[in-house]
């Protein structure tokens, strides 16, 4: 029995590449696709703002 490595498995296709032609999308598929970069601009503020809680919280322990 084999396993596949994380790095051998077929990724799925991104709702979006970066730099790819989008010169045929329409204005709702192009709304869709902000809607979804947004959504990830929103996750990783979130990530973002949790981290440097953290870092905050370790420097005032520290500070003491």
């Amino acid at each position: 029995m084999s396993f596949l490595a994380d790095d051998d498995r077929p990724r799925k296709k991104a709702a979006h590449e970066i730099g790819e032609d989008i010169s045929s999308f329409s204005a709702d598929e192009l709304s869709a696709r902000i809607a979804v970069l947004q959504a990830e601009i929103d996750r990783l503020d979130a990530e973002k703002a949790r981290k440097s809680a953290g870092r905050s919280a370790a420097e005032s322990l520290f500070r003491r």
